[in-house]
């Protein structure tokens, strides 16, 4: 005996209760269809098992089906009846074995705990063919409980993962406040947390709360969220379905469970308009065969009396007319061949039929063991081990949960070609498929809300692009932030990035701050304009100084040119073209080569310039003191005794210079402090040491001949070199001067640039003050180019 407890009627009426008199009998009113389908599908597998030759041979089974009326209270009165062997009557109390080995049902989670709770202690299996809860996978709590379905863990898990595939981050919940919606939703919330899915607001009402569900729909109503969740009973959906079609809030999103993303009661004119689009997780679809034709004409004729001509035309008799709302029952069939449900019906019979089977250990030869006294634990454990097909190939067998494998179609509330409501299989989620592989969506085959091709968006924040970062709004989900901008050197190169990286030394962020480049790397080019600018005057002084030289090459014999010590001023000359030459090996890339030639060729070069100006300063000083009496002072400063000062000043600055190479000369170096969005490529001078003392060599020489200079600018003659000595060597420590705060406040080739105008001031100050005024009388005032003219002596004399 199989025991079956259902809803074939959805409401019940309860009198009051007075306490005065007896109470009257609950009515129930409301006939479900759905429900009725459920047991009629028992009575068919019941009956297709006690024709069957394999399973159970010569073992009829026999059933006892309870209206629950979709009330706890009623479910607990069904249950008692079902678990005594006799009809309760007055005077006698309830005792015996129960009538029943097993119990099918119920559809509800809530009304199912009620029922495995009390069947329990028994020991009296319960198969339940849609009670989801997870709450009922306890075996602890629920050890005689099975259900031919899925347990909503992997539902609710599944909802996360699909609201998350489709990018919707900003969503609204509703669930039945009750067992089944509450653990359901609970499921979600945490899951879509770890999927990073953000909830603007959760909310749950009964059935029985009109007020609660007004709530709902203004929470909707005024949210941003566009997409819903609705981890809702049938009946709470269809309430609340009919209240958004009242206010007419259409456009959302909604996402279903398998409770009614396919139900057909919730078609109507109206309700396309609000749940057209809808995207659930449906149980799978299957096929009995021969249960149409059980529903449609055997089942009929045999109950109600009624002869069915056809599917579409009914001849009715009295009988029919006197169960008149039975008659909405002709076309409650028509989705037979797509049973979801009803064919975890159909699984439970036939797990029950297969462990008593394996109990009564039958064989088609000899038949069953009819001895066997079957008890309920028997039959309890023999479910735990039943594992058979079906004859759809569907295959049975239950967990340690006692609940089937997590198979869902993902369905897609659609419009058919005729303007009916469809709903489509637009993907399939399969628990016992490997990683990657259990969740599959062909989302080109969704149609959305309102006919809309898009994909629609529900966001708090818009994504934000690469090159920003969120920054999340105070007090607010983690959904809803700003997009702030990387700063310079970072990047984030994907999209929603909750930070910037760095970039490494020698790259840097660009514009757009999504992709790190390498530094532009700066030094002093050729071929930039200050690059040409600095080459054309190094090169027009080099040409300068030899039409210098050439004038006095040509005019050597002249006495202005032998008065100014021919040698050391063709000498200097020299020198200058060697320090207007030394500026190009400032401009370029620096090299190790380039880098000690700068420095070098710059401090023996300039050393050679001063220390013959030096000379030429020793030269006049001494020949004014040489007109003496008694003086033998030129016999002590000839032209060796010149060369030799010259060559000895300019040794020191080699010397200098060789201790400065060999200990730590300088190098190319990679500046990347001074500024952060390039690379400055910059000589290093390595020992700051040898930098500073060849510097200081060329200043000691420079103020040394511009004292002596000085010193000697007052000496009697019209021409005395002295003079232009001692503008050139002031002009030359003037420059030098400022070019040490210019060169240490210079960033970059600035810096490059900076030493090179030191340079080329200072070459181009001793040229024109030295050079400049002889070249003149020499070319254009030849006339005082005579000895009487350069000893001070007048026509008159």
């Amino acid at each position: 005996m199989i025991g079956g407890a259902f809803s074939i009627h959805s409401k019940i009426t309860q009198p009051p209760l007075s306490f005065t008199e007896k109470p009257t009998r609950l009515t129930c009113s409301s006939v479900n269809l759905r429900e009725f389908r459920f047991a009629q599908t028992m009575i068919f597998a019941i009956e297709e098992i006690n024709k069957s030759e394999f399973l159970l041979p010569n073992v009829s089974i026999g059933y006892r089906i309870y209206d629950n009326c979709g009330s706890t209270l009623s479910s607990m009165r069904a249950v008692m009846a079902l678990m005594n062997s006799d009809e309760w009557t007055e005077g006698k109390s309830c005792s015996g074995q129960s009538a029943v080995h097993a119990i099918i049902g119920e559809s509800e989670s809530s009304s199912t705990i009620v029922l495995s709770r009390t069947t329990g202690p028994f020991k009296i299996p319960v198969i339940s063919h849609s009670a989801t809860c997870e709450c009922l996978s306890s075996r602890k709590e629920y050890p005689s409980f099975f259900r031919t379905i899925a347990s909503d863990l992997y539902q609710s898990r599944a909802l996360a993962q699909l609201v998350k595939h489709f990018g919707w981050t900003w969503v609204g919940t509703v669930n039945s406040d009750s067992d089944y919606g509450n653990n359901g939703m609970a499921i979600f919330l945490a899951a879509a947390q770890e999927e990073g899915v953000c909830v603007e607001y959760t909310e749950k009402f009964h059935r029985a709360e009109p007020e609660k569900i007004m709530k709902v729909v203004e929470v909707i109503r005024k949210s941003t969220a566009r997409v819903i969740v609705g981890f809702l009973a049938h009946v709470e959906m269809n309430n609340l379905l009919q209240q958004l079609s009242l206010h007419n809030i259409t456009g959302r999103q909604f996402i279903g469970v398998e409770a009614w993303i396919t139900a057909d009661s919730l078609v109507t004119p109206t309700s396309f308009s609000v749940l057209g689009g809808s995207l659930g997780f449906a149980v799978q679809k299957a096929n009995i065969s021969g249960l149409a034709d059980f529903l449609i004409k055997d089942f009929w004729e045999t109950e109600f009396r009624c002869k069915e001509t056809n599917r579409y035309s009914t001849t009715e008799t009295s009988n029919c007319k006197e169960n008149q709302d039975l008659i909405e029952l002709k076309d409650y069939n028509d989705d037979v061949e797509e049973l979801r449900y009803t064919s975890n019906i159909y699984k439970a019979i036939y797990a029950v039929a297969h462990s008593l089977h394996s109990i009564l250990k039958c064989s088609k030869s000899q038949g069953c063991d009819k001895t066997v006294n079957i008890t309920h634990w028997q039959v309890l454990e023999s479910l735990k081990q039943v594992n058979f097909t079906i004859k759809n190939g569907d295959q049975v067998w239950f967990d340690s949960t006692g609940a089937a494998v997590a198979r869902y179609e993902v369905v897609n509330w659609q419009h058919g070609s005729d303007g009916s409501v469809q709903f489509k299989p637009v993907g399939y989620y399969d628990a016992s498929l490997p990683t990657g592989q259990k969740f599959v969506l062909k989302t080109e085959a969704i149609m959305w809300p309102n006919g809309q091709t898009e994909l629609p968006v529900s966001v708090c924040s818009e994504s934000c692009r690469p090159g920003t970062y969120k920054v999340l709004q105070k007090g607010k989900p983690v959904c809803c932030y700003d997009c702030t901008p990387c700063a310079e050197g970072e990047i984030s190169n994907r999209t929603d990035s909750n930070d910037c990286k760095k970039c490494p030394d020698e790259y840097w962020s660009n514009q757009n701050r999504d992709a790190c480049v390498l530094k532009n790397v700066e030094f002093l080019y050729f071929t930039e304009a200050m690059g040409i600018i600095f080459v054309f005057f190094t090169l027009f002084g080099v040409l300068l100084t030899l039409i210098v030289a050439t004038i006095f090459f040509i005019n050597k014999d002249t006495p202005l040119v032998k008065a100014n010590n021919s040698e050391l001023s063709f000498l200097l000359l020299f020198s200058l073209t060697l320090c207007f030459l030394c500026s190009l090996t400032f401009i370029g890339q620096p090299s190790e080569w380039s880098c000690m030639l700068r420095h070098t060729a710059f401090g023996i070069t300039f050393v050679l310039c001063i220390s013959c100006v030096l000379g030429k300063t020793i030269v006049v000083l001494m020949a004014f003191n040489a007109t003496l009496p008694d003086s033998n002072v030129m016999k002590w400063l000839g032209p060796t005794q010149q060369r030799l000062s010259v060559v000895a000043f300019t040794l020191v600055q080699v010397l200098i210079c060789i201790l400065w190479l060999r200990i730590s000369p300088p190098y190319p170096f990679k500046n990347m402090k001074h500024y952060k969005e390039k690379i400055i490529l910059e000589c290093n001078v390595g020992s700051d040491v040898g930098f500073w003392a060849v510097l200081g060599y060329i200043g000691l020489l420079a103020v040394l001949c511009f004292v002596l200079a000085f010193l000697a600018r007052k000496l009697p003659d019209n021409f005395n070199e002295a003079k232009f000595i001692t503008f050139s060597m002031l002009m030359f420590c003037a420059v030098w001067i400022t070019f040490i705060p210019a060169y240490f406040s210079s960033p970059g080739k600035f810096t490059v640039a900076v030493e090179i105008f030191a340079m080329l001031a200072s070459s181009y100050g001793l040229l024109i003050c030295i050079f400049a005024p002889k070249c003149f009388i020499i070319v254009h005032k030849p006339e005082l180019n005579t000895k009487k003219y350069l000893m001070g002596k007048t026509q008159s004399d």
